[in-house]
């Protein structure tokens, strides 16, 4: 090798290490951008580390583009997927569930418009992927107990651990993943076991702080005093439920009072965001009704928006009723696939509506529970160069 090529080669070389070391600089300060945190419990080994994207902005940012799927041959074949896919159930007048629906009973309009229905499935009963998220703020004080045995409860009627996983989220005004998805009942259960209410410096009891010797980190002692409900649904949508498995019926369960403090994001980013990662959300308004009362109207939006149910029970026989009641809507609904007739890939909000055609089910009234709508996809397509003139 002459003087001129090791001359070359030590350039290349000396050009890959500075390459390297500014894209460690790069992941270091992305990782340093971040604003909301699904952060880690330490003492849960097994749980699988999340990080939470820089929250949404007022102005609307560039979708991230779709890998394209390709076939090997002379051309490049792009196959995608264009059903829409809606689950929901059916009720009567005594909130019993309907399981004898057809294809033929129903129709579906998109933005008003009527849909060709693809698919038409009752009771699919597809593998379940829960988040159980557990209100440990200042409010939850005198009722963290019985939200825990309300998890325990939940996730002991409902989870089949051979086929279905399940993870526990903690709250205050920061969000901890206690336990990663999992269909291992002992480890939720030990991760339930060990959220605990963390007072922030000066508390006394009964949500009141009083002055005294400042905090270390007056930030960390904030957020431990404060509750930010639509955060933990925002990152446990983001980071969570959408890298859980493609063919599962995600649904968050939330057990809280419903009071927001200090959330970065607005309740209508955190339903639109569970709406993206197709997740329902139920609420279990649980907390101190003399003392802080129970936001009925705030769960009852959120769960509403995603086509879930918000519950308030007064003692345990209707929390049993409302756990058994979310059983089954998650097991026995019925799914629709259709093709929309709108092929615009622009990223909207499409509503949907389901409606009974049948004229004797529709004098019986029947409550149907869906999910509102849906965000269209993006294009994958790039677009066509235009062709310079000569």
């Amino acid at each position: 090798m002459d003087s001129e090529e090791r001359t070359v080669k030590n350039r290349y070389t000396k050009l890959a290490g500075l390459l390297a070391l500014f894209a460690l600089i790069a992941v270091v300060v992305a990782a340093g951008s971040s604003r909301v945190s699904l952060a880690q419990n330490g003492a849960q080994g097994n749980s699988r580390a999340r990080t939470v994207e820089q929250l949404p902005r007022p102005s609307p940012t560039p979708p991230k583009k779709e890998d394209d799927i390709t076939l090997n041959s002379d051309d490049v074949v792009r196959v995608e997927t264009n059903l829409t896919n809606i689950f929901f159930t059916a009720a009567d007048k005594q909130k019993r569930f309907v399981s004898s629906l057809t294809k033929e009973d129903v129709r579906v309009l998109e933005d008003g418009v009527p849909q060709n229905i693809f698919t038409f499935q009752p009771n699919s009963d597809l593998p379940l992927s829960l988040a159980i998220l557990i209100d440990c703020s200042g409010s939850e004080e005198r009722t963290l107990p019985e939200e825990k045995g309300a998890a325990r409860s939940f996730l002991e009627s409902v989870l089949r651990a051979d086929k279905d996983e399940a993870a526990i989220v903690s709250f205050t005004g920061e969000v901890t993943l206690e336990q990663g998805l999992t269909g291992n009942i002992g480890r939720l259960r030990r991760a339930i076991d060990d959220v605990r209410f963390v007072p922030p410096a000066g508390y006394i009891g009964g949500g009141v702080v009083v002055g005294g010797t400042p905090p270390i980190s007056g930030t960390q002692q904030t957020l431990a005093g404060s509750t930010a409900i639509w955060d933990a649904i925002w990152a446990t949508s983001n980071e969570l439920l959408s890298d859980s498995a493609e063919h599962t019926r995600r649904a968050i369960i939330l057990l809280t009072d419903g009071e927001d403090t200090i959330s970065q994001v607005r309740m209508q980013e955190a339903i639109n965001r569970a709406v993206k990662a197709e997740a329902l959300i139920y609420a279990i308004g649980i907390g101190d009704r003399y003392q802080y009362g129970i936001d009925e109207g705030a769960l009852k939006k959120i769960t509403e928006g995603t086509g879930g149910r918000a519950y308030f029970p007064r003692n345990e026989r209707d929390l049993n009723d409302a756990f058994a009641q979310i059983q089954r809507d998650l097991r026995e609904r019925y799914l629709i696939a259709y093709s929309s007739s709108n092929k615009n890939r622009d990223g909207s909000y499409r509503h949907v509506t389901i409606e009974i055609v049948n004229q004797d089910l529709r004098r019986e009234n029947l409550k149907l529970n869906y999910r509102p709508g849906y965000f269209a996809k993006t294009s994958t397509l790039e677009p066509s160069p235009t062709p310079k003139k000569p």
